[in-house]
């Protein structure tokens, strides 16, 4: 049903194409109580965290063997257990990723497979379990940046994750048998993790909930198409990750793609023994650093492609949350406007729509016109995001929801969070890509939140954890009949029904063919 190519995960994940990278960090200033130790054992050994606020927080915790040498673009391996009580006070390495978007943290450490749990202090074993996949376009990012102690003091143990990046995860070659989705292998080896330790830290294994945004989200959409994640989770959050579109790729695009990145270092011959024998920084310079890598569907790992598989019926039956944010391109579009150091111009307008859209832009100009919007580059993002974002959540949406609980929400938040440190957009950013995990996390990238921001804050939490508990929401579920397609709006204002399919235009976008 949309007629522009699937907007690739590398921008998707972008918030602001052209900003450029800000290096992030993984502490935050100390405030508040003292903090004191706590020993807890898991299967592998004893790990000491600490206790700050009421909230436990374990980092660096290993949940599979370094992926290095041998072990490199091979599945995960069982992490070796330990003597004594392993310091459980740092986050881990961040896995080998690029210098580019402000979510990266550029890096060339392959000993990488590291998680991080955050829990109310005395929870006894029945909180619910929320485990968080973070996003980067599955090219950047660490775990440890979305800091969740207030969605552990809500009630939920918290557990994040780093796994293997671009082309450490997702290189798929003939000659590396176990290659084309250890990124998602890595997350299933965490999860396996979670169930066999969630008790440890006060949690509910058998209530799992795999939450994701972007990258991340589109990682959730592989997770419920996967057999190999069958029993992993019972519950699912999906943000921003239409799953739908961009969720894997075929055999012959993932080989192609990795075709490219073995001539550029010259690994024909012995292709497996070569790529191994390669450093993690040229083999991050030949994949380059905004490339889309997906998981490759038609393997054990990934059978059919997760659209299908929904089509289908043919995936691990969960309850779903999904949601989408009214504006997701606002943010690109900014960022590309402080990339060239000024607005975008209303005589620019046609010919981007002309070059996104194609022969149906015309079509989409008449639906969309430059005299509805206040400036070129709102104009431009609200067909975007309607086209990219908003008809194949609503898609994904209605296919879930024949076959498994569906609801959907939209955050549609106006004044919204900006990047910290950097210029005044032209226009409010409003609730565009990503923003949402500014209320649901704490971030060094944005800046503070208000107090009208904080309250906004706690009742997405609050809607989080008590779907991460019982799978349900305050509001209506999804059913894929004309008035029964409920989405809840989130704003700070009274949470209501969202006329989307209207706000959204999604009959045009059905009608103008894949």
């Amino acid at each position: 049903m949309r007629i522009i190519k699937n907007v690739s995960l590398a921008t998707a994940a972008l918030v602001a194409a052209g900003l450029g990278w800000v290096g992030m960090t993984s502490t935050t200033a100390e405030a508040g109580s003292t903090k004191h130790d706590e020993v807890v054992g898991t299967t592998l050994g004893e790990l000491r965290g600490t206790v700050k606020n009421g909230v436990r927080s374990f980092q660096g915790i290993p949940y599979a063997a370094p992926p290095v040498e041998e072990l490199r673009w091979k599945s995960p391996q069982p992490a070796e257990p330990w003597q004594g009580v392993r310091e459980a006070t740092s986050p881990g390495a961040a896995c080998a990723q690029p210098v580019g978007y402000p979510i990266g943290v550029p890096s060339e450490n392959e000993d990488c497979l590291y998680l991080n749990v955050t829990a109310p202090a005395g929870a006894k074993g029945d909180l619910p379990v929320i485990v968080w996949i973070h996003g980067g376009s599955l090219m950047y990012g660490t775990g440890d940046m979305y800091k969740p102690e207030r969605m552990a003091a809500a009630g939920a143990v918290v557990v994040s994750m780093n796994y293997r990046l671009g082309v450490m995860g997702f290189l798929a070659d003939p000659s590396l048998k176990e290659s084309g989705g250890l990124g998602l292998e890595d997350q299933q080896a965490a999860l396996r993790w979670v169930r066999a330790n969630a008790a440890a830290f006060g949690g509910d294994a058998r209530n799992v909930t795999v939450m994701g945004e972007s990258g991340g989200g589109f990682a959730v959409c592989g997770h419920l198409a996967s057999p190999r994640s069958k029993g992993l989770f019972d519950r699912a959050i999906v943000q921003s990750a239409p799953c739908v579109t961009g969720s894997s790729r075929t055999r012959a695009e993932a080989e192609a793609d990795s075709e490219r990145v073995i001539k550029a270092v010259g690994c024909e011959k012995d292709t497996a023994a070569c790529l191994r024998d390669k450093s993690a920084a040229e083999l991050m310079e030949a994949y380059g650093a905004y490339a889309d890598p997906l998981p490759m569907s038609g393997t054990r790992l990934l059978p059919v492609a997760p659209e299908k598989a929904l089509r289908t019926g043919k995936f691990n039956r969960v309850p779903v949350l999904i949601g989408v944010n009214h504006g997701e391109e606002r943010g690109m579009i900014l960022g590309e406007e402080l990339a060239t150091g000024k607005p975008m111009r209303p005589e620019a307008y046609e010919p981007a729509l002309r070059e996104q859209f194609g022969d149906k832009a015309g079509a989409v100009l008449k639906r969309y016109p430059l005299s509805a919007f206040p400036s070129a580059g709102e104009a431009l993002a609200a067909a975007r995001t309607d086209s990219a974002w908003s008809a194949p959540t609503l898609d994904t949406a209605r296919l879930l929801s024949r076959w498994t609980p569906t609801r959907m929400y939209e955050f549609a938040e106006a004044e919204t969070l900006w990047y910290k440190g950097y210029p005044e957009p032209s226009f409010e950013p409003g609730a565009n890509h990503m923003v949402e995990l500014a209320y649901l996390f704490d971030m060094d990238l944005f800046e503070e939140r208000t107090p009208e921001q904080n309250r906004l804050a706690d009742r997405m939490i609050d809607a989080w954890v008590g779907f991460a508990e019982t799978g349900e929401t305050a509001w209506p579920g999804f059913r894929d009949t004309a008035d029964e397609r409920y989405v809840q709006s989130l704003t700070s204002g009274d949470w209501k029904r969202t006329e989307f399919v209207k706000d959204h235009h999604y009959r045009f976008w059905s009608t103008q063919g894949a």
